[in-house]
């Protein structure tokens, strides 16, 4: 029997500012909605803006197309900023005390090929 579990979130990368994948150094991917200001957007893959059905909490996956990824530690502004705005910070660095207000922190490992038309998604434990 296979246990799914259950999408809190649900977007898809819509195109990658220019600057975007520069932050692959320091482990990071800035999420912004399609209202991107100008002076952001190129450093930003730009997502649909949609509701998050549930609290974003540790130890739920965040998927990007096939990539898993756990979440250590969530900044106390991403629940928020993410369903209204689209706009947060992935950090793959797997710190387990957020230090930024708008970053999600997941697990050190591989940092994913995102690309246009990227699902990423989160899951319920």
């Amino acid at each position: 029997m296979m246990i799914t579990k259950k999408v809190i979130f649900s977007t898809e990368v819509l195109e990658i500012g220019a600057e975007a994948r520069e932050f692959t150094t320091i482990k990071m991917a800035i999420l912004f909605g399609t209202e991107a200001p100008t002076a952001l957007r190129s450093s930003c893959f730009i997502i649909n803006v949609v509701p998050i059905s549930k609290q974003i909490m540790t130890g739920m996956v965040l998927k990007i197309d096939n990539q898993e990824y756990e979440i250590t530690s969530v900044g106390g502004e991403v629940q928020t900023n993410l369903g209204q705005l689209g706009h947060i910070a992935l950090s793959f660095t797997g710190l387990t005390e957020a230090s930024l207000p708008g970053t999600l922190y997941l697990v050190d490992k591989e940092y994913p090929k995102i690309k246009v038309g990227s699902q990423i998604q989160i899951f319920e434990k």
